[in-house]
């Protein structure tokens, strides 16, 4: 199979494309034509600030499209993925409550049915058959909003995108809905080789029932384009012939379908007119619009997303995918874009792309990319700064402009490396997240001072971390002086925080003398080494040390003596913070069983039902063990007294193969190279019916 010269970039395109389309139409989804036309007009540009809305939010568009892909990593990278090993991702994943889905209740939402379901161990496709849910319930628009990865892991291949669709879909949906993601995927896919868009269309259509009603519902729009140049006239004839008052349930797929099957047929070149006329139609926008963005994106390039307004800008790449896994939350477009070409490339028998500038987290590889990098405001902030993606020795680098830079200003740049303040004031879905960088982890960053530089500059490294009042304080790294022309590695090693997370990551500039004018290149930043940290409760009365933990139990709450306090009243609970980025390291504390059929600490987890774990159980034992999916092996066992409400001193660890675990000095250790065995992952609490405590957590090398 030929890939595209422009693979990566393309796929670059399409999650662009994805989250402008999610993020224009979020903060009106649910309204209808006349209501927007009414209050907002044609929808042109982003209106979150018209409508008091942060712009970047958790939505479960972008959380469930790029996490369900994930599959494919962990149940093998292969044409032959089941619904059945997607719907146990689901369940890996998908917090109660918390993240990714519309929690809307059995028999309302969807996917919140379909995830019951699984839970009682209805597996996939049955999960979301209608049979087992009736065909109101599994034909509402579910399905097609979450197909994008897919069919950007199977370029040019409509056939294998139609089929993981198909398996993906029928997790939570089936009929018409499953047709309708099909149809998208098998379309998103030729675009990587095609821009006519009838080609497209006709390629979708191959792959579904010619009799079903979305067969049907292509045929009359097609016919209405061809007969009415307006959009408005097809728009007027889908809203009487398929409007949302002809199919039952909250958000059925067939009206949401018909317009993004006109917005593309209207606009198939344009992508800024596609987004005006699926937007300003109405109804559930941001999916609608999310879906068309990304095909759009896919077919046309970056060039096709830069041709009208400035759509990349105010997004910078951010993307947030709350899901059990907190290290992978706090995302952006180029990282994502690299994990699904992999994919994609591992998927056809070719290797992966080699990790850019030998694994830097921010490396700026891709065309206009930022990464998240933007300038900070604030009072004794320099406002003119501006931040650009340029070619530098063969690749891209970050540039960051400053201009008349006084004594006393600083020019600050940052990304985003935790939950954003922002997140206090998104509706309806949570962030679930941990930090991406850690105490004692070392940061560096090559710096690069352009030769027409006016006057020397001191660049530092620089963290936000939160403190005692949720607010954003600075804590820097030591200063380098930069001449034009010349340039530096940055390097830091990040200091305690007493307990706080690590919010953002950049770079402070200020001018050694009256003013200073000109560029930085910035070709990467990267952390690396095992964090050396205490998890513990911070001074003052702030909440975001607490969300830093991914919250899988019934109760967290930090109105206890103890710093972590968690509560499960059915099944196992499980609190985890940390990264994939964390392999071979230690966790220690005292821990309390207060009651529960077993408690401890989990090493290497890679969400709720993926790690290992030391724990000691009611009935007398001390086990590692290792959780993946439905089953659970104990590796090692060994007698143990277990009291409830009383400290227990533990430590479990992880090097290579090995995993040890001690509590109050009796100890475990078992190797595991089994391919059932995890590499990397962050830590947990964890409890089965009951509750367990801890003031802190120490992290650490072996």
């Amino acid at each position: 199979m030929q890939f595209p010269n422009d693979y990566l970039e393309r796929v670059y395109a399409g999650v662009l494309g994805k989250l402008v389309g999610v993020y224009l139409g979020r903060p009106f989804e649910g309204w209808t034509y006349q209501k927007i036309m009414e209050e907002l007009g044609p929808i042109e540009y982003y209106v979150h600030e018209r409508l008091n809305q942060p712009l970047v939010v958790t939505d479960d568009d972008v959380a469930g499209t790029f996490t369900f892909v994930r599959a494919l990593e962990d149940y093998g990278i292969k044409a032959s993925l089941s619904a059945e090993e997607i719907g146990k991702a689901w369940l890996n994943y998908i917090v109660e409550d918390r993240t990714i889905l519309w929690w809307g209740g059995n028999g309302n939402s969807t996917e919140h049915t379909a995830w019951l379901n699984l839970r009682k161990g209805v597996p996939a496709p049955h999960s979301g058959s209608i049979e087992t849910n009736g065909q109101a319930v599994a034909e509402q628009i579910g399905a097609q909003i979450f197909i994008d990865g897919w069919a950007m892991v199977a370029p040019r291949q409509p056939e294998l995108a139609a089929k993981l669709a198909e398996q993906a879909g029928k997790v939570s949906h089936d009929g018409e809905s499953v047709y309708a993601a099909m149809l998208w995927a098998a379309m998103e896919a030729e675009a990587f080789g095609s821009s006519d868009i009838d080609n497209l269309i006709d390629t979708g259509l191959r792959q579904i029932p010619q009799d079903c009603l979305i067969a049907r519902l292509i045929a009359d729009i097609r016919a209405w384009h061809k007969a009415h140049p307006d959009w408005r006239d097809t728009r007027q004839r889908i809203e009487h012939h398929y409007g949302y008052d002809k199919y039952p349930g909250n958000c059925h797929v067939v009206p949401n379908h018909a317009l993004m099957i006109m917005a593309v047929l209207y606009a198939p070149q344009d992508f800024q007119k596609a987004q005006m006329i699926v937007n300003t139609s109405g109804w559930d926008t941001d999916c609608n619009a999310g879906n068309v963005g990304c095909l759009l994106g896919i077919m046309n390039g970056l060039e096709g997303l830069d041709e009208g307004p400035d759509w990349r800008g105010p997004i910078a790449d951010r993307m947030l995918i709350s899901s059990a896994d907190g290290g992978n939350s706090i995302n952006d477009a180029v990282r994502q874009a690299y994990f699904l070409t992999n994919l994609g490339l591992q998927l056809a028998g070719s290797q992966k792309l080699d990790a850019p500038k030998t694994g830097a987290q921010f490396h700026f590889s891709l065309p206009g990319s930022q990464q998240g990098f933007r300038p900070q405001t604030g009072l004794d902030v320099s406002r003119a700064v501006r931040v650009s993606n340029v070619e530098f020795e063969g690749s891209r680098a970050l540039a960051i402009d400053y201009e008349a830079l006084g004594p006393t200003q600083v020019a600050v740049v940052t990304s985003p490396t935790f939950s954003p303040r922002e997140m206090l004031n998104m509706r309806t879905y949570d962030l679930m997240a941990t930090p991406l960088v850690y105490p004692g982890q070392v940061v560096r960053a090559r710096v690069v001072a352009d030769q027409k530089n006016r006057g020397a500059v001191e660049v530092r490294l620089r963290a936000r971390v939160y403190d005692q009042h949720d607010e954003l304080c600075n804590v820097d790294g030591s200063p380098m002086i930069i001449k034009s022309g010349k340039e530096t590695v940055l390097e830091w090693a990040l200091p305690d925080t007493g307990g706080q997370p690590i919010a953002e990551l950049g770079l402070a500039i200020t001018s050694t003398g009256k003013r200073a004018d000109g560029r930085l290149l910035i070709d990467f930043v990267r952390w690396d080494g095992t964090p050396e940290l205490t998890l513990k409760r911070p001074a003052g009365d702030g909440d975001f040390w607490r969300m830093s933990w991914v919250n899988g139990a019934d109760f967290f709450s930090k109105r206890y003596p103890a710093a972590f306090r968690i509560s499960q009243n059915s099944g196992e609970g499980i609190i985890i913070h940390g990264t994939r980025q964390w392999a071979d390291y230690q966790a220690s504390g005292d821990v309390m069983m207060h009651l529960g059929n077993y408690g401890g600490l989990a090493i290497r987890a890679q969400g709720l039902r993926r790690y290992y774990g030391g724990r000691v159980t009611r009935d007398g034992k001390m086990q590692i063990v290792r959780v993946r999916d439905e089953n659970t092996e104990v590796l090692a066992e060994t007698a143990f007294n277990t009291e409830f409400e009383k400290s227990i001193s533990m430590k479990v660890a992880a090097k290579g193969d090995r995993i040890t675990f001690e509590a109050d000095g009796t100890s475990l250790s078992v190797e595991d190279n089994s391919p059932e065995a995890f590499r990397d992952g962050g830590i947990g609490l964890l409890v089965h019916e009951g509750a367990l405590s801890s003031n802190e957590i120490r992290i650490g090398a072996v």
